[in-house]
C-alpha cells in the first residue's frame, strides 16, 4: 500500500489508542524510523496511530514516559549519564528532537541486506547474507542466524541500567525485551502482537558512562558502544552495534566469547579499549 493509501488516526485517550492498535494498526510517534520503513516498503500499514498526545511523556523520579524524546532525556539531570549520553549521540539533533524513546527500542537493523530486501533470516528466509557477503558493520556475539548489529545506543544503556519497561500488559525487565531470533520467532523484540511500550523505570546507579566508537565524529551508528553502570560493588555492562540484540556482557572476560566475522573481528578490539575506559569511569573514588 502506497503512502498515500495511509490511514491516520489521532485517538483522544490512551485507552483508544491501545485498542486501534490492538486492532492491527501501527503506532506512530516520532517516526523517524517507521516512515523510511513504510516508504521502503519494508513495513506495510493500513492505518497509523498518532500515539504522541495518548503517550506518558516526560521523566517523574526513576519512571519516563515512552513519548519523551531523545532530546528531552540528554537535557535531564534526572536521568542516569549512561542514558543521556547515549540519547546525545544516537543521532542528529532534528532527530534527537522528534524520535522517541519507546520508539527507539523498536528500531529496526540497519543491516544492508534487510534493508534492501534480501530473502535474509530476518525476513524470514533460511540464511544470513551478511555472513558470506559484506558485513564489516555486523555483529561479533550471537550471530549464528543473522549477524545483523543492532543499533540503539539508549537500548544498551537502558541494559547496564537494569530498566524495566511498561507495557499496556505487564512489565518487562529490559534483559527480556529483545532475543535473537530463532526459526520460530524472526522479531528479536519479545512484544506481543499490538503491545505497547507505555514507560520505562530506570533505577539510579551509583555512576554510569555511555561510550561509543562510529565511522564519523558525530551522528553515526554504533560500531560499538559500551554502557556501564555501577550499583554498589556490581557493574553492569551493555552494548550496541555487536549483535543482533542490545548485548548484556557479564564482565570483561566475556569478550573472549565473541564470534566475529572475518570481518568484524576489529570490532573485539574496540570493545576491549572501551570497555577499559567505561571501567574506570565507574570506579568508585
Amino acid at each position: 500500500m502506497s503512502a498515500s493509501e495511509l490511514s491516520l488516526v489521532r485517538p483522544a485517550s490512551l485507552a483508544e489508542a491501545v485498542a486501534q492498535v490492538e486492532n492491527g494498526a501501527r503506532a506512530l510517534a516520532g517516526g523517524t524510523d517507521l516512515v523510511p520503513l513504510l516508504r521502503d516498503g519494508l513495513v506495510r500499514a493500513d492505518t497509523l496511530v498518532d500515539v504522541r498526545a495518548a503517550l506518558p511523556r516526560g521523566i517523574q523520579g526513576t519512571r519516563i514516559g515512552a513519548g519523551t524524546t531523545l532530546a528531552d532525556l540528554e537535557r535531564s539531570e534526572e536521568v542516569p549519564r549512561a542514558l543521556r549520553e547515549a540519547c546525545r549521540l544516537a543521532a542528529s539533533p532534528q532527530l534527537r528532537n522528534m524520535g522517541t524513546i519507546g520508539g527507539n527500542l523498536r528500531q529496526a537493523t540497519r543491516c544492508w541486506y534487510w534493508r534492501l530486501g534480501f530473502p535474509c533470516f530476518l525476513h524470514g528466509g533460511d540464511r544470513c547474507h551478511a555472513r558470506a557477503g559484506e558485513h564489516r558493520e555486523h555483529a561479533i556475539f550471537g550471530n549464528e542466524r543473522c549477524a545483523s548489529a543492532h543499533p540503539s545506543d539508549p537500548a544498551a544503556a537502558l541494559l547496564a541500567l537494569c530498566a524495566t519497561v511498561e507495557t499496556d500488559r505487564r512489565a518487562i525487565p529490559i534483559v527480556e525485551l529483545f532475543r535473537l531470533p530463532t526459526d520460530d520467532e524472526r522479531d528479536v523484540v519479545a512484544l506481543e502482537p499490538g503491545e505497547l511500550i507505555l514507560s520505562l523505570d530506570v533505577p539510579a546507579p551509583d555512576a554510569s558512562v555511555y561510550l561509543k566508537a562510529m565511522d564519523r565524529r558525530r551522528f553515526a551508528f554504533a560500531l560499538v558502544g559500551v554502557a556501564a553502570a555501577r550499583f554498589g560493588g556490581e557493574v553492569r555492562l551493555g552494548l550496541a552495534g555487536v549483535a543482533p540484540i542490545p548485548w548484556l556482557l557479564a564482565g570483561p572476560e566475556g569478550l573472549d566469547e565473541a564470534t566475529p566475522l572475518p570481518g568484524t573481528a576489529y570490532k573485539v578490539q574496540i570493545a576491549r579499549a572501551l570497555l577499559g575506559r567505561a571501567l574506570d569511569a565507574v570506579a568508585p573514588g
